[in-house]
């Protein structure tokens, strides 16, 4: 998992950029404005493994990780203010538990959906997308072809599939804890 942070001095520097929802734009044009944005943006980005997602899912919500991974992200950079794309159903909620684990002063803005109509979060977005898609082609130089990661990818679920079938266990880079995983792992079982 990816979670990135971009700073600028005012929230109109990158008004000029065409920086929208990172899903709605294509690998090239992510390429192309992760490069802009780290050239004239501060980045901070956090990264987790699947083993470590494993082990902190074994104590916390995965709305509770992705607090925390925000928080990293943004003590990073230290502003004084911070828009997060909310993750839980209460937006403010979800700020509130962001800011409970900085340890200096920062005002956290959460939105729905922040990464399609705040550019710096969109920005950030396309940090973390681009961040993902380099890992993933790393491990698919690794594993062969496994999709995009997502649970939604058809190569990726057949890909786990054949590892869990062949292996006994899923793979490293792929979350234990994933339900995707676990009733794939189950049904192998099943049928052993």
């Amino acid at each position: 998992m990816v979670v990135a942070a971009v700073g600028c001095m005012s929230v109109h520097d990158l008004d000029a950029l065409p920086i929208h929802d990172s899903k709605m734009l294509s690998p090239k044009q992510r390429e192309a404005l992760y490069d802009r944005i780290l050239r004239d943006c501060a980045v901070s980005i956090v990264t987790i493994d699947a083993a470590e997602i494993d082990e902190v899912r074994s104590r916390m919500s995965m709305n509770a990780v992705v607090a925390e991974l925000h928080a990293s992200a943004i003590t990073g950079l230290r502003p004084d203010c911070a828009y997060v794309d909310a993750c839980d159903v209460n937006a403010e909620r979800y700020g509130r538990q962001v800011a409970g684990h900085l340890s200096f002063p920062c005002r956290i803005v959460a939105e729905h959906r922040a990464d399609t109509y705040r550019p710096i979060v969109g920005a950030a977005s396309i940090v973390a997308k681009v961040t993902r898609d380099r890992a993933i082609r790393d491990l698919k130089d690794r594993f062969g072809e496994i999709g995009s990661g997502y649970p939604s990818d058809a190569v990726t679920v057949a890909f786990l599939r054949d590892y869990i079938r062949e292996h006994g266990a899923p793979p490293a880079c792929a979350r234990h804890s994933w339900k995707t995983v676990a009733n794939l792992f189950q049904r192998s079982l099943m049928d052993f």
